[in-house]
């Protein structure tokens, strides 16, 4: 089950970045006092009580405009509702009820989301809780007083949220089907592959960029297998979208990947890998997803006996955190490597629902201390006690130590190393926690 995805919306300057701030934990979101700063909405993982969700940030909605940064605001706002399951909608008391807010309730309405009505700036709640009354005119349900600067009244705002979040369904846990995202920039042949695979043109393919404006579903069969794949509307550089819709899609990438067992990162190979590619990588990375790099268009490149050799070189460098990723160079437009591409998504797969049994994993880390003494600080040295996997999806792992903090990152990625030598884990995140226990 993927997490659900909360949107933040409303007009410029009710405070919905600095409710995103306080939610987040960390000052993502520039905040300002002139309204449309936030231009770019931006996501972030939430915890609250038993509950995991991605919220995102929206620039204000300004109903009607003729202002050009203002309108991209709004449509980016409308991808966000649209790929929202839970809407926060964010309005200010001490402005109280304007029309403007009466007419973005009404663009709620239509979108047949629940909502929850948030009455902002309420630093006081003697003082101000007969200006909230005035909010039940939208017609939206029961205003909630919050106070994003004070971290006031947020928990019980946050309980209504998860309220109304999706349950999971019966159907939904039945479909076992793989999930294949295809992610990366626009106009590098996402949709393309799948039509490739597929026999057919089922997704628009064309050469503007940007083309696929939403998330596509799209049940592929191979050999006796079927699986599903998310084609997602194509993210581009921010320096070349001045005033274009594909500077906000970078939420329906999110949403993807969220779905997905395995991420297919498609790089253009007559552009090379990119800075944004990096960006994109580190969705799937951060998500723990399988992911496998695809070179699409190879059938452009002009190839010596080393082309293969460099070309990964410069992927592994730039995608330096990932160096688990599944490199493999195709051409949608010929089917050159296609078939391959199953075998590695079930390679994959594989490893990323493997589980080793704690004893052989012991064994695995026992030794790599051997080889390697683990770190000290002033004379204490780490020990570690124990190594256990618990979870797959990816392959999670808990090491109990003596001390946390002696724990330094580079032998964590020593060990993960020696582990990946021993078990493979090729196309996989994995993750470390790090415990402390008592000696006996």
């Amino acid at each position: 089950m993927s997490k659900p995805i909360v949107a933040i919306v409303g007009r410029p300057n009710v405070g919905k970045s600095t409710l995103f701030n306080a939610l987040a934990g960390e000052k993502i979101s520039i905040v300002k006092d002139y309204p449309g700063v936030t231009r770019d909405r931006i996501y972030a993982d939430v915890t609250w009580l038993n509950y995991q969700f991605t919220m995102i940030d929206t620039g204000g909605i300004e109903p009607e405009t003729k202002d050009t940064m203002l309108s991209y605001m709004r449509a980016q706002a409308e991808i966000a509702i649209a790929a929202a399951d839970v809407i926060l909608f964010l309005v200010d008391v001490r402005q109280g009820l304007l029309d403007a807010d009466l007419k973005v309730a009404d663009m709620l309405r239509k979108s047949k989301k629940p909502v929850v009505l948030v009455v902002n700036k309420v630093d006081s709640f003697e003082e101000y809780m007969p200006d909230v009354y005035e909010f039940y005119n939208l017609g939206i349900g029961e205003p909630h007083p919050v106070s994003s600067n004070g971290k006031l009244g947020i928990g019980d705002m946050l309980d209504e949220v998860v309220k109304l979040f999706p349950e999971e369904t019966a159907g939904e846990e039945e479909d076992e089907r793989p999930r294949i995202a295809i992610v990366g920039k626009p106009n590098v042949g996402k949709s393309s592959i799948i039509n490739r695979l597929l026999g057919e043109n089922r997704v628009i393919v064309s050469d503007i960029a940007g083309t696929t404006r939403d998330a596509i579903d799209t049940a592929v069969q191979w050999e006796d297998k079927e699986y599903v794949f998310i084609d997602t509307a194509g993210l581009r550089r921010k320096s070349k979208v001045k005033e274009e819709l594909e500077r906000y899609s970078i939420i329906r990438t999110v949403a993807a990947v969220e779905r997905a067992d395995v991420v297919l990162l498609v790089i253009d190979a007559s552009e090379g890998v990119t800075e944004q590619d990096a960006k994109i990588a580190g969705i799937a990375h951060d998500r723990g997803k399988g992911v496998i790099i695809c070179v699409n268009k190879w059938d452009l490149v002009e190839k010596d006996g080393k082309t293969v050799y460099r070309y990964t070189e410069k992927i592994r460098n730039i995608l330096s955190f990932m160096p688990y990723a599944e490199i493999i160079f195709i051409s949608a437009k010929t089917g050159q490597r296609l078939p391959k591409l199953f075998e590695r998504i079930e390679t994959v797969i594989q490893f990323q629902n493997l589980r080793v049994a704690t004893g052989v994993l012991n064994e695995i880390v026992m030794e790599a201390v051997a080889m390697q003494q683990p770190p000290s600080d002033k004379g204490k040295r780490l020990k570690i006690f124990y190594t256990t996997q618990v979870a797959v999806k990816p392959p999670t792992f808990v090491i109990f130590v003596n001390d946390k903090e002696l724990m330094h990152f580079s032998y964590t990625r020593y060990l993960e190393n020696r582990i990946r030598d021993a078990f493979g884990f090729t196309g996989t995140a994995l993750k470390f926690f790090i415990r402390e226990r008592k000696e006996k």
